[in-house]
């Protein structure tokens, strides 16, 4: 049996999901370990989270038992420093971008994001069957989703994420900060209007204020609001909608662009996610085959 850690935001939970979907294509016996999840796991987070996999409408979800994840999780002193010695582990934890060997498992518990569009790139049509999004509650918001989403479809429409918020605070600027820079929205923005002067750009943002001040020409710009709280996994819905994607450095316009299911979209990245993440444009081609890659000067690489 393989054993997948769920945790984090939504779209960290997306690409964990992609992977345990992608392993059970395969013939394997795979579960998903929801505890990180329970109430009293969250105390202290500086982040806390809720498991929102559950918000799909009939997504199948097979969780293992407490028994399941003890067999891995819970071996005396003496078996795990014997593991150790002989590297046999049965816990594998992520520790680079693409792990090729995770697709040989039989019998294991595996902690990570992967994030690797290559894990799972095959699945992806399959996944966009799978992730079927929940209607708005309230009914106005219900249908102002459903007008983005035909403006969207009729008109060449981009997506633009603008994640702020959480990545301009001390503890995550260092990390996350600086890499989709204004540089890289512009050239990001000038690739699809030289592909299409008419091009329409749907923003979202953690951050409506910023928004309405960096770019207020309603002509060219639609700044989207109004998905807030257990409804904000709908502004996912409406990226993919829109005939292109420009992402953040960020899982959630990452399935965005994924879910967009348009034969000839055009998908843009960052080219590293993580300022400590070393970056190969070839290597980041392989692993994200079909992205268009900028880095935060501005360059297509």
């Amino acid at each position: 049996m393989i054993i997948i850690r769920v945790m984090g935001g939504l779209g960290n939970q997306m690409q964990q999901f992609a992977l345990y979907e992608k392993l059970r294509s395969l013939g394997k016996e795979a579960k998903l370990d929801l505890a990180w999840f329970h109430r009293e796991n969250q105390i202290g987070l500086s982040a806390p989270r809720e498991l929102e996999l559950t918000r799909f409408t009939g997504l199948a979800i097979e969780a293992c038992t407490n028994a399941e994840r003890d067999r891995f999780l819970n071996k005396n002193k003496a078996v795990k420093l014997w593991n150790a010695f002989w590297g046999t582990s049965p816990v594998f934890e992520e520790s680079a971008m693409y792990h090729p060997e995770i697709m040989e498992f039989t019998d294991k518990y595996i902690e990570g994001y992967f994030a690797c569009e290559k894990y799972y790139a095959d699945r992806l049509a399959a996944l966009r069957e799978l992730f079927v999004f929940p209607a708005a509650q309230n009914e106005e918001r219900r249908i102002r989703n459903m007008e983005l989403m035909n403006e969207m479809e009729e008109r060449c429409s981009v997506s633009v994420h603008v994640r702020r918020g959480d990545y301009l605070s001390p503890e995550n600027a260092a990390l996350f900060g600086d890499i989709t820079t204004d540089a890289y929205y512009e050239k990001a923005m000038a690739l699809f209007v030289a592909r299409e002067p008419r091009t329409h750009f749907y923003l979202f943002s953690d951050d409506i204020a910023y928004l309405k001040e960096r770019y207020p020409n309603r002509d060219r710009f639609t700044i989207v609001e109004g998905n807030t709280g257990r409804e904000s996994m709908l502004d996912m819905q409406l990226m993919s909608h829109c005939k292109g994607n420009i992402c953040a450095n960020s899982t959630f316009s990452f399935w965005g662009a994924r879910l967009n299911p348009h034969p000839d979209k055009v998908m843009v990245r960052p080219l590293v996610m993580r300022n400590n993440q070393e970056a190969d444009p070839a290597v980041m081609h392989d692993l994200w085959a079909g992205w268009t890659l900028i880095d935060s000067a501005g360059n297509v690489v």
